[in-house]
């Protein structure tokens, strides 16, 4: 899901394996690398499980070739997924945190052409190219981290925003319930934000988010991006400069802090530590 990186926190630098602090030993093979990764990665709301994690699936790549195709997507999805969650550990924005996000997107890219007919026709045409993109997951955390990229550079937004809101349609083409319906509130919290001139729509950006929240009402993030992207005003910058609905932001905040963590442990608790930020921008705004 897209969120703007204003208050949010972002992870330092990801090297990956060596730069976390954590390193891979012995002669494990990649069936072994992914088992240990995916048992960190259950438990990832933790930082050092996080770390493990990412250092386990990269220790994968040097002999990524010898897996079939889908479990080499398998991990390059994981991993493009990881360097979008993992800025949230840290303290702000930062030249590693764009980094992070840059080498999220080359993983999912490197997902994507693993189909043979995105690869051939992705310097043609990209739009044609992802028609034939059936991974929703290599479709939705490419554009995920790649908004992130775009937000910390927007002169670089301005040229492949398009590009993005592509990527996210087809998500939502492929598969509209992928995690949690992510596709779709963050195609809409983009949607809001963009002026009409670089494809922005408020009301068709709300519509997907009130959809999402539908289709995935225990996935707490899509009620943060309504509140937030809704509930708040900002300037073409993407600076908050108002409220725009005081008693929908309180509605989904008491919402997200009375729910049940359930089946989405880290994104959940994520979601908790947002709607206080968020209700105390409104309190901030509003006394």
């Amino acid at each position: 899901m897209i969120r703007t990186i204003r208050p949010v926190a972002c992870f330092a630098a990801l090297g990956l394996s060596v730069m976390l602090g954590f390193t891979v030993l012995g002669e494990d093979s990649p069936a072994d690398l992914i088992a240990k990764a995916d048992l960190a990665y259950m438990t990832r709301y933790l930082e050092e499980d996080m770390s493990e994690a990412i250092a386990l699936y990269e220790a994968v790549l040097p002999n990524l070739e010898e897996l079939s195709a889908s479990m080499q997507a398998y991990v390059l999805n994981r991993l493009s997924q990881l360097c979008y969650e993992a800025p949230l550990f840290s303290g702000g924005p930062s030249s590693e945190t764009k980094a992070v996000y840059q080498k999220g997107q080359a993983y999912g890219f490197q997902s994507l052409r693993l189909n043979e007919e995105f690869a051939t026709h992705e310097s043609e045409s990209f739009a044609n190219a992802l028609t034939y993109v059936t991974d929703a997951a290599a479709a939705h955390w490419t554009a995920s981290n790649w908004g992130m990229v775009c937000e910390l550079d927007p002169l670089q937004g301005l040229i492949d925003q398009g590009s993005i809101l592509q990527l996210f349609r087809r998500a939502i083409d492929i598969d509209p319930t992928f995690w949690g319906a992510s596709p779709s509130s963050s195609l809409g919290s983009l949607l809001i934000m963009l002026p009409g001139w670089l494809g922005g729509d408020d009301e068709a950006g709300l519509a997907l988010i009130e959809q999402s929240v539908a289709d995935a009402p225990t996935y707490l993030s899509n009620r943060i991006i309504l509140a937030e992207y809704w509930g708040f005003t900002y300037d073409w910058l993407g600076g908050l400069n108002g409220v725009r609905d005081a008693e929908l932001i309180e509605r989904e905040v008491a919402a997200i802090l009375g729910a049940e963590i359930g089946d989405w442990p880290f994104w959940n608790r994520q979601a908790k530590v947002d709607a206080e930020r968020l209700l105390a921008q409104l309190r901030d705004r509003t006394d």
